[in-house]
């Protein structure tokens, strides 16, 4: 058997090593995200490369903190959609609102 699925069968969900990896992943795409706020980038490839990263952070900390790699699949298929249907709702109402206030900057 091998070491990881001793773990799995244990209980423990992962390793501090995998942990600690994830972390220091998390904080170098903060630190790009920082890097990238004080370049000057035009609004359109600022705006979708934060929008990318901010995927992938996001996509991090539910798979690895929140335990969602370790999970069955049917809660994996519970939360995946749902958080899609509430990204779609989040475009629906605030992106008309943001191009209505782009419209009235002078």
């Amino acid at each position: 058997m091998t070491r990881r699925t001793e773990a799995v069968e244990a209980g423990v969900p992962g390793t501090t090593r995998l942990f600690l990896w994830v972390w220091f992943a998390l904080l170098v795409l903060t630190a790009v995200e920082t890097f990238l706020a004080y370049e000057e980038l035009a609004l359109l490839l600022f705006i979708i490369v934060l929008m990318g990263i901010s995927v992938v952070k996001s996509a991090l900390i539910m798979s690895y903190f929140m335990h969602l790699r370790f999970e069955r699949l049917g809660l994996f298929l519970i939360v995946v959609p749902t958080l899609v249907f509430m990204i779609c709702l989040i475009l629906i109402f605030l992106y008309p609102d943001s191009i209505r206030l782009l419209e009235m900057r002078p």
